[in-house]
């Protein structure tokens, strides 16, 4: 049976006796500027119909207790913020030799138009998309008007 072997094309990639230069190439950026640096924004959807606005953000390995919501100014303010869990080191003196779990926030803020109704605003957060619906004003809807022709 084969099996799979990592491959280290260069032999002199163990300098300074420790691994030092593997270990530096197989960490994430976030380990060195921190990892409540927001490297980048979930993916968001804006949608509008006749009676309102949706808003889908993707943001899978979230809970709903992640979120908050709020209005400030004008603006709707999305925050999420996953806690670091902390992880029991193994007994048995081993070490990571690479870590990819990612604890993260993040912040998105959208301008609402003056259309909406700020107090009818609705989240709902589930197979990792939280899904926002922004109604809007009863004068602010299309009003279907039939003309007698005479």
């Amino acid at each position: 049976m084969t099996g799979i072997v990592k491959v280290q094309p260069f032999p002199a990639t163990k300098f300074f006796s420790n691994g030092f230069f593997d270990e530096l190439l197989n960490r994430g950026i976030g380990e060195f500027v921190g990892n409540d640096t927001q490297l980048s924004h979930p993916a968001v959807n804006v949608t509008e119909n006749e009676d309102s606005f949706k808003v889908e953000i993707a943001a899978p390995g979230f809970e709903k207790q992640h979120f908050a919501l709020n209005v400030e100014n004008g603006h709707l303010i999305v925050t999420a913020k996953r806690e670091e869990k902390t992880e029991e080191v193994p007994t048995d003196k081993s070490r990571f030799l690479r870590r990819e779990f990612r604890y993260e926030s993040f912040k998105r803020s959208f301008k609402l138009p003056n259309t909406v109704n700020q107090d009818g605003i609705a989240a709902v957060y589930e197979s990792g998309i939280l899904n926002i619906e922004l109604p809007k004003k009863e004068e602010a809807k299309p009003v279907m008007k039939s003309i007698q022709v005479g």
